[in-house]
């Protein structure tokens, strides 16, 4: 392979497994990122000489780690007057190995998560730093100003450096604690690009990419039965994805898909990752979640859902997470079970809820049940109400015909 082809290669599937190794040995985000791109500058300028190195990663590490020596050097040269030195010889070094280098990966991803910066901030960090997404990027995918997102990167890696939050993977019971803010944020990046809170397109099709894959990483470095949970909920229910928007652009719900459109190896894969979350101690809310996913996953059509075994499992779900909105999917999976009516009156009970007031899946599922039981008028005007709270533009046309179709 010529090298430009091979450093394009491995800038796409390394690049992010280098820069994890650079932070760590310079301690400095930007100052990883520029040594990381003169390395690959290097590689191109070298390589075609004296040849592609046996480790290609390693070389690339070794270098960006030398490129950014030289740019300490340099400032501190500039810089006399400060106080604190860097001592140079005293920055780590050992072989750059697969399992060093995951282990890397691993401490960038919690110190991206790292609770003392806001979730926007760990969204947008994680984004930047994780899935190699350019600044702009990140803003279009959270829709954002790329100004406002690139500041509030900068202003993170400033505060990880001011604060010293450790570049590390916490142990002992600090480590279920921290991996509960990692995996909200890889999960809120995939609902994201599964469900598009707001614009023209149902999905984000790189950003649910790109949570699914922090999934399989995270699964490989960190086995355990919530990891495994979460990665078997993407997987199942990004399976759905061909089948979600019609060829004209239009949202199709669940029991309207077709399910020959669903990918089967993802399912299968996501089912495998179910399993070894049940196997495991303690499976909490996203194996639970999954468990759910896996029965529409099993169902060969909408009508032979077991809408029994999922009432039961919401009922297990809003034990571990009692929030309204797992009440609210849990009163749609009673409704389906025992009729529209047995729903209502649940929703009902979840009226007041200050999190539903202006959640429009709350009214569109209103809507939808009295629309079943035969309340047109009602029906009509939580329509009408989930319509003026959706953003997204498939969602609301798809809840329009819903409320022209009552005439």
């Amino acid at each position: 392979m010529p090298v430009p082809s091979l450093l394009d290669h491995l800038y796409r599937t390394q690049s992010r497994r280098v820069l994890a190794t650079l932070i760590r040995l310079l301690g400095d985000f930007e100052l990883a990122e520029e040594s990381m791109h003169e390395a690959f500058a290097a590689a191109l300028q070298q390589w075609p000489e004296q040849g592609i190195p046996d480790t290609p990663t390693a070389w690339l590490i070794s270098a960006g780690r030398h490129k950014g020596i030289d740019q300490i050097r340099r400032r501190q040269t500039a810089s006399q007057h400060r106080k604190q030195q860097i001592e140079l010889d005293e920055i780590p070094t050992h072989n750059f190995d697969d399992s060093s280098i995951n282990d890397d990966q691993l401490r960038l991803i919690f110190t991206c998560c790292h609770p003392s910066l806001a979730l926007e901030t760990r969204l947008a960090l994680t984004l930047r730093e994780m899935c190699s997404l350019t600044t702009e990027q990140v803003a279009r995918s959270l829709l954002q100003q790329p100004a406002t997102i690139a500041q509030r990167i900068v202003r993170a890696k400033r505060k990880i450096r001011d604060a010293a939050i450790p570049y590390e993977v916490p142990e002992g019971k600090a480590l279920s604690e921290r991996l509960h803010s990692v995996l909200r944020v890889v999960y809120l990046v995939f609902n994201e690009g599964y469900s598009s809170s707001e614009g023209a397109t149902v999905t984000k099709v790189n950003l649910a990419d790109e949570a699914v894959r922090l999934g399989r990483l995270l699964s490989q470095l960190l086995p355990q039965a919530e990891v495994y949970g979460l990665l078997a909920l993407m997987l199942l229910q990004d399976s759905r994805r061909a089948a979600r928007q019609g060829s004209n652009g239009e949202l199709v719900p669940l029991e309207e898909q077709d399910r020959q459109l669903w990918d089967a190896a993802k399912i299968a894969e996501g089912l495998q990752c179910l399993d070894a979350a049940m196997q495991m101690p303690q499976p909490g809310v996203y194996s639970v979640q999954a468990a759910i996913a896996a029965e529409h996953a099993r169902a060969a059509s909408a009508a032979d859902t077991d809408w029994g075994e999922i009432a039961e499992l919401y009922d297990v779900l809003i034990r571990l997470d009692p929030s309204p909105v797992i009440s609210l999917n849990r009163a749609v999976a009673v409704a389906m079970r025992d009729g529209p009516q047995a729903g209502l009156v649940l929703l009902e009970q979840l009226a007041d809820a200050p999190e539903l007031q202006s959640y429009h899946l709350f009214h569109a599922a209103r809507a939808d049940l009295q629309r079943r039981a035969g309340d047109v008028g009602a029906a009509r005007e939580a329509f009408q109400r989930a319509i003026g709270l959706t953003r997204q533009e498939p969602e609301r046309r798809f809840l329009q015909r819903r409320l022209d179709s009552l005439g």
